[in-house]
């Protein structure tokens, strides 16, 4: 079925067939509906390829995510998907696994033109290379923050989260806080270091570095890392974790080392995944607004894509410290009374 037998079958120029498709405002509502009557008849589907070389449009965005198996990403990547459905354009989610040259490909895939545009969920490239291509093509940076970086961003600032949940245990009276980050190599992980350091050097609390251990991310390597820590001669009673996963893995090392959190080892995670909530017990964190990180990121897109000048390149969300069970403000005031 080509467009001139949909034009055929509803009386009107092949012309009027591709508006109603491309830009259906400039066609009456009656002759729209009567066009759009006969395409849904015949299941006419355009020819995506040929639309390319006519508009140089392919109405595709590509969605690089470090980690897949990441529960944080999926609610980002529905903001995006939603945003992008409702102004006609599909969604393909292209997974580096974390390797950078796996990035690369995805990002030549936007300079041989198979794709309007590109958002990021967070970056392995360095800032140079990342503001070169956006020189050239729309890109958005979403879930992460570079100093300097020239092209849209939308994150939270994960410097004063991290600080933030440290503050939290330095408050309920903990002294000896550890940290299980996540790769070093990664900015996130950077940026929640130093939160976590300026919040004890605020409070004249020293630095031990043999208190920041590097995770991956993962479940198993929040235990196996907590479990090194609950090694030391004097272990922390408290650890503030990379993220969720990280956190969810030191409390079963906790729990297998005959130790009980919050009583023995008050813990606080980072993202607020929905497992964060049915977790046992349930887990202090910080939240992230995910899905409106994914939204803002895909409004972004839309605009560079458009040509459209941005008033604001670097959006920073409001985010929330969640306190549940994982650490207890009331055993620690118990204790603390214990002394008096």
């Amino acid at each position: 079925m080509k467009m001139s037998d949909v034009a055929k079958l509803a009386k009107v120029s092949p012309a009027t067939v591709s508006r109603v498709l491309s830009h259906p405002e400039l066609v009456s509502k009656e002759t729209r509906e009567k066009v759009m009557a006969v395409i849904n008849q015949v299941n006419y589907k355009p020819h995506i390829v040929a639309r390319q070389f006519r508009t140089k449009e392919t109405k595709i965005i590509l969605v690089v995510v470090p980690d897949i198996t990441s529960p944080f990403f999926s609610k980002v990547l529905r903001g995006i998907e939603h945003v992008a459905v409702s102004h006609g354009y599909q969604v393909i989610l292209g997974d580096t696994e974390n390797d950078i040259e796996r990035e690369k490909e995805y990002i030549n895939l936007l300079q041989q033109k198979q794709a309007d545009g590109m958002v990021l969920l967070t970056a392995r490239l360095n800032k140079t290379e990342l503001e070169q291509i956006a020189d050239h093509f729309p890109i958005v940076l979403a879930c992460e923050y570079m100093d300097g970086l020239n092209i849209p961003t939308v994150s939270i600032d994960n410097v004063s989260s991290a600080r933030k949940a440290t503050e939290h245990l330095i408050k309920l009276g903990h002294t000896k806080i550890a940290h299980i980050s996540g790769p070093l190599h990664i900015i996130l992980s950077r940026d929640r270091i130093r939160g976590y350091k300026q919040a004890l050097l605020s409070h004249d609390l020293e630095v031990d570095t043999a208190y920041i251990q590097e995770g991956d991310s993962t479940v198993e390597s929040g235990y196996h890392q907590m479990m090194k820590l609950l090694a030391f001669e004097a272990p922390p009673t408290a650890v503030f974790a990379f993220n969720d996963e990280t956190a969810m893995g030191a409390i079963r090392a906790a729990k297998d080392s005959g130790l009980s959190v919050p009583e023995d080892l008050a813990v606080v995670g980072f993202d607020n995944i929905k497992m964060s909530m049915i977790h046992e017990p349930k887990l202090t964190t910080i939240n992230q607004p995910k899905y409106k990180i994914g939204m803002k990121a895909m409004e972004l897109l839309l605009n560079l894509i458009n040509g459209e000048e941005l008033t604001k390149k670097k959006i920073v969300m409001k985010d929330e410290l969640v306190i549940r069970e994982s650490c207890n403000a009331n055993l620690m005031a118990k204790r603390t009374l214990e002394l008096i």
